[in-house]
């Protein structure tokens, strides 16, 4: 889909009060269409050297393109660890072209993308990946944490996607030594961002509800489930009925539910990581999907949303489609003028 035909609406509000917001425009020419369809991926951002690509990121690249192609794709949320290892240093860095622009390039991945940063993006300069906003004409990142809204063309259901910081609300860990974030760098800006996430869903009656981030809330591999966002977003996915957490950090993919919630867990844009160490850290029976085997070559999801229901498919780098699953809307309920 041309970018021409996404209009983003950005109201930038002071940065003391809330972020920005933007509507996702999904009219056009593909009048007939009614569902809003999109990738996640993340962990895509290749490494410091030549090529600046790995393998798996090249294969994952194709297959997002056919896939959008095929199944159809309206924009792409990136979820962090952007550049590996340490981000990029300023708006000038050659990894914007090395490991993005020059490896994304088919017509069907030239839709917006929609991004946050993650743990490797904060040893850089996240500021100049949001100034590359002006620069793109399909990378959007407004702000470390803003929200997304869309009505599903032809029906009166919409959604919302508050896309997070989660470093910024946790704190960076150290990949190497598998630590758990290590607290917020500062907890001003922490409990600003949580207060901004708890306003946002109390006031959501938006028929389908996703929060992304780079950090887990629950997975069984390397990293495992994040503490502080098992304490304090996983209540707010649970009080406020969000339909699905979405997220990488782990590098393979997962899918989780609890509590009538979605966990995707989607970090394999470029490496693949078959470690299950924290399979036993998980609430019992919660793991319903895993993949990291090296011979995926990487992989991806692709969510279609109808106005009544949402479809998550799994799919690896070499063609195939590993899982799918389909989720209702949320509680009718929550859309009572009277609800909060």
């Amino acid at each position: 889909m041309p970018h021409s035909l996404v209009m983003l609406i950005v109201w930038l509000l002071p940065i003391v009060s809330c972020q920005p917001s933007s509507f996702i425009d999904l009219g056009g020419k593909d009048s007939n269409r009614s569902s809003v369809r999109f990738l996640v991926v993340g962990d895509w951002g290749g490494v410091p050297y030549k090529p600046y690509t790995t393998s798996i990121e090249t294969a994952t690249a194709k297959e997002m393109a056919r896939v959008a192609e095929q199944m159809g794709a309206d924009f792409i949320l990136a979820l962090g660890d952007n550049f590996y290892y340490k981000g990029v240093t300023s708006l000038q860095d050659p990894r914007f072209q090395e490991t993005f622009e020059s490896v994304y390039t088919a017509n069907s991945l030239n839709i917006p993308w929609y991004v946050i940063a993650g743990n490797h993006d904060h040893a850089g300069n996240v500021l100049a990946q949001i100034q590359y906003s002006q620069v793109s004409k399909r990378w959007n990142f407004p702000y470390y944490y803003y929200e997304l809204n869309a009505r599903i063309p032809q029906t009166d259901s919409k959604l919302t996607i508050l896309m997070l910081d989660t470093v910024m609300l946790c704190g960076n860990s150290d990949d190497f030594s598998d630590q758990q974030p290590r607290g917020p760098l500062n907890a001003a800006l922490a409990n600003r961002q949580l207060e901004w996430l708890k306003d946002r869903m109390a006031r959501s009656k938006a028929d389908f509800l996703l929060v992304a981030g780079h950090y887990p809330v629950w997975s069984i591999s390397e990293h495992g489930p994040t503490h502080c966002l098992v304490k304090y977003v996983r209540p707010l996915l649970q009080k406020y009925k969000a339909n699905v957490y979405l997220c990488g950090h782990d590098h393979n993919l997962q899918y989780l539910t609890e509590s009538g919630i979605g966990y995707v867990v989607s970090g394999a844009g470029n490496f693949m990581d078959p470690d299950t160490r924290h399979r036993n850290h998980i609430p019992k029976g919660s793991l319903k999907f895993f993949t990291g085997k090296a011979s995926t070559m990487g992989g991806f999801a692709h969510i279609e949303i109808t106005k009544k229901q949402m479809t998550i498919t799994f799919l690896e780098a070499k063609g195939s489609s590993l899982y799918k699953v389909v989720l209702p809307k949320r509680d009718s309920d929550l859309h009572r003028p009277d609800s909060v």
